[in-house]
């Protein structure tokens, strides 16, 4: 009983311990004003939206990376569609994919922009078009330190 009563007590510490990524506003070029989580390391960027039921309407995420490139990203294990907006280092629009659909079967595709990014933000479906982030569009926001 000993055991698991400690085994209970330090599954709740680590539990505590682990830090639930960083929420920033992030304002959108109609000025409507998102509160994304911010993913940093590989671990949160690959877990995404995946098994969320929904995504509030005036939330996002938005996936930060070191290096400009083609970050490709797939809808495996999400469950709504959404729209997805790369940014350059300039926070600026660089490539849309509007809509894109939760993957039914494996393997599922992978959807990448046609000019380098150094952010992603994922929105819900329609939301990119509605407020007006299309490509030459500024976001802003302010990363945590």
């Amino acid at each position: 009983m000993r055991i698991l009563a400690a085994t209970a007590i330090l599954l709740a510490a680590a539990a505590l311990g682990a830090a639930a990524p960083a929420v920033v506003p992030l304002t959108l070029p109609s000025g409507k004003v998102l509160q994304v989580e911010v993913m940093v390391d590989d671990q949160d960027r690959a877990m995404g939206l995946m098994f969320r039921p929904s995504l509030p309407l005036d939330h996002g995420m938005l996936f930060v990376f070191e290096n400009e490139d083609f970050h490709g990203f797939w809808m495996k294990n999400c469950r709504f569609p959404i729209d997805m907006v790369w940014l350059d280092r300039d926070r600026r629009v660089v490539h849309v994919a509007e809509a894109v659909p939760p993957c039914k079967a494996d393997p599922c595709p992978t959807y990448s922009p046609l000019r380098k990014a150094s952010y992603v933000v994922e929105m819900n479906a329609g939301q990119a078009r509605r407020e007006k982030a299309a490509v030459g569009a500024a976001l802003s926001f302010e990363l945590p330190r």
